[in-house]
């Protein structure tokens, strides 16, 4: 606060009766002044142009602290996932991207939205780092162990709402555009496919003991009519 803000106020507290006649009195002493405004003198001002303060200089500290710790975890995570999106979601709202990081939990994703300079500090030392020149504009990222949960989730929630705009990603060290990450997202999930694997093997157990108890001529047999058949395919 300048001292041209500073005399008014001095003014008005006078006329009001705020301050001791005494004191109002002895008011051109602009040092006097800043005593009765905490936070307006000379040296208030000298310690808010040199970033001085403890409350301040505190709460740069912790600042840097939780940037540290943020950069660093997002590091852990991203060294170890399968894959990563990079979207727009410029225009979003607040309940869009609730019900978009909804869905992405429930996939076994996650989302998250950061700084562009944080996201790409945590990306160096990944195999991921060549996707940093995505991180342009209001981005987001969504990433899973599952190299198609992710993927999936953003293209299922993107169809709904076209604000979110797909960039494109990484799976490991493979870079992937829009549409890579669109192709990505029609392939079955491990889920599925373990699925499957499971459907495969739930034959019963006599069948299995039978066919590998059987005499070898037999085996070669059955061999020989599942050749002849894929020929005949």
């Amino acid at each position: 606060m300048g001292e041209s803000r500073i005399r008014p106020e001095w003014d008005r507290a006078c006329s009001n009766q705020a301050l001791p006649r005494k004191a109002c009195a002895r008011g051109q002493d602009p040092e006097r002044r800043s005593r009765a405004f905490p936070g307006s003198g000379p040296d208030a001002r000298r310690q808010r142009q040199t970033g001085g303060g403890n409350a301040t200089n505190w709460r740069r500290q912790v600042e840097r602290a939780e940037k540290h710790e943020f950069v660093t975890s997002l590091n852990a995570e991203l060294g170890n996932t399968g894959v990563v999106v990079v979207a727009h979601y410029a225009g979003l709202s607040v309940a869009q991207m609730t019900a978009f990081r909804s869905q992405m939990r429930v996939a076994g994703g996650t989302v998250k939205v950061a700084k562009n300079r944080l996201v790409k500090l945590a990306l160096q030392g990944t195999e991921m780092e060549h996707i940093s020149d995505l991180f342009q504009g209001p981005t987001l990222i969504a990433y899973s162990d599952d190299p198609v949960a992710a993927p999936k989730a953003v293209i299922d929630f993107a169809k709904d709402n076209e604000k979110l705009v797909v960039l494109g990603g990484a799976l490991g060290s493979t870079n992937l555009n829009a549409e890579g990450i669109k192709s990505l997202a029609t392939m079955p999930s491990l889920d599925e496919l373990r699925a499957k694997l499971v459907g495969m093997i739930q034959t019963p157990a006599s069948r299995i003991a039978q066919v590998v108890n059987a005499p070898a001529g037999q085996l070669a047999r059955v061999f020989n009519a599942y050749a002849e058949k894929d020929k005949a395919a």
